[in-house]
C-alpha cells in the first residue's frame, strides 16, 4: 500500500523549528516519558526521534519508560509534572479514549493535552512461524471448532490491541481470549515461545520479527508492500481498516505557545530523511497531526471509538 494513504496533514510546514520567543529552547535535556515497557512500538519510535533531536539541538531527549495499567499509570500523572516544555509524554489512541470510559483510571480523556500525533500502525493478526495456523482461515476455523480455547496476546487493557481483539471476535463470529501485556515488547517472548496462540498486534511487530512470525491478515485498505502475500481483512470479508496512533502529550499547565512549538518540532522530526527511512524499515507509518488540527482530530477519533467501546462493554 502507499504510505500517503495514512498521511494526515496538519503539522507546521515551515522548515525552521525555532520560534522567535523560544529561540534558545531546549537549553537542557528534555524528559520524554513512554507509558509502556521498552521494546514496543512507542519506545522504538521514541528512540528514532531521540536521534534526530540530538542531531538538531545538541541536547538530549531522555527517553524514560513508565509502564503500568496499560499506560494509565503514566497518563494519570501527566498533569502533576511541570509545564515548562521540558517534560513530554507519549500518548496513544484509542487507549486515552477507551480507558477513562472503564472508570478505573485516574484521568479523563480531556485531561490529556495532546499536541501532535506522528505515527499510525495498522492492526494485524500475528502468529509464530511454527504455528499450525498458516492462514487467517486456519485460525478462524480452529477458533470456531473450540470456542474460548485460543488466546491472543496484546498490549494493555482497553487499548488498541484489546479493542481490535473484541472486534475480531465480533466480526469473525469467533470466541478467543485476550491476554494483556504491559507493552508490545513485553509480549514478544511469550509469542515466540508459544505461550500464547498468537497476538493481536501490528504490522510493525510482524516486520521486526520477520522470519520468526507469520502475519495472517492486516487492517489496511490495500496489501502492504513489505508483506505482499498477506491479505487485508477486507479481503477476508471484514470491513476493517484501523490501528493505533501515537503522539505527544504535555502537562495542561504548558503555555499554548510552547505546545505549538513542541508540535512543530515533532512535525519537523517526521520530515527528517533518516527518521523516515528508519520508520519505513520498521513498518511504522508516518502521520502529521499538528496542534492547530488537534481538537477536530480528537473529536473525529472519539466518535470512531464508540463502536469499540460497546464491544468492550464500556458503554451501552
Amino acid at each position: 500500500m502507499k504510505r500517503r494513504d495514512f498521511l494526515i496533514t496538519g503539522g507546521a510546514l515551515a522548515a525552521s523549528m525555532a520560534l522567535p520567543a523560544r529561540a534558545a529552547y531546549p537549553e537542557k535535556p528534555v524528559r520524554y516519558i513512554i507509558a509502556f515497557a521498552p521494546g514496543g512500538e512507542s519506545d522504538i519510535v521514541a528512540r528514532f526521534q531521540q536521534q534526530v533531536w540530538r542531531k538538531k539541538f545538541s541536547q538530549e531527549l531522555v527517553v524514560e519508560s513508565k509502564p503500568g495499567a496499560g499506560g494509565a499509570l503514566a497518563w494519570s500523572q501527566l498533569n502533576t509534572m511541570p509545564g515548562d516544555g521540558y517534560t513530554l509524554m507519549g500518548t496513544n489512541l484509542p487507549h486515552i479514549v477507551l480507558q477513562p470510559l472503564e472508570g478505573n483510571v485516574q484521568y479523563k480523556t480531556e485531561d490529556i493535552t495532546n499536541v501532535n500525533f506522528f505515527n499510525y500502525t495498522p492492526d494485524g493478526i500475528v502468529v509464530r512461524a511454527e504455528s499450525p495456523f498458516k492462514t487467517y482461515q486456519d485460525f478462524v476455523a480452529a477458533a470456531k471448532a473450540s470456542p474460548g480455547k485460543l488466546n491472543l496476546a496484546g498490549s494493555g487493557t482497553n487499548s488498541a490491541n484489546h479493542a481490535a481483539h473484541e472486534r475480531l471476535n465480533s466480526m469473525a463470529g469467533i470466541k478467543t481470549t485476550y491476554v494483556a501485556f504491559k507493552g508490545t515488547g513485553d509480549l514478544i517472548s511469550s509469542l515466540l515461545g508459544g505461550h500464547v496462540d498468537g497476538a493481536m498486534s501490528y504490522s510493525s511487530l510482524a516486520l521486526s520479527q520477520k522470519g520468526k512470525v507469520r502475519l495472517l491478515a492486516i487492517a489496511t485498505p490495500e496489501r502492504l508492500s513489505y508483506f505482499p502475500d498477506t491479505p487485508t481483512l477486507r479481503e477476508m470479508g471484514l470491513d476493517w481498516v484501523d490501528g493505533a496512533y501515537r503522539g505527544i502529550g504535555m502537562p495542561s499547565s504548558t503555555p499554548v505557545e510552547m505546545r505549538r512549538h513542541i508540535s512543530d518540532i515533532f512535525s519537523e522530526i517526521g520530515r527528517d530523511a533518516e527518521f523516515r527511512r528508519q520508520m519505513t524499515e520498521q513498518g511504522l507509518e508516518i502521520v502529521d497531526v499538528g496542534y492547530d488540527k488537534m481538537a477536530a482530530f480528537m473529536e473525529e477519533r472519539k466518535k470512531a471509538y464508540i463502536s469499540s467501546a460497546k464491544l468492550l462493554g464500556l458503554v451501552k
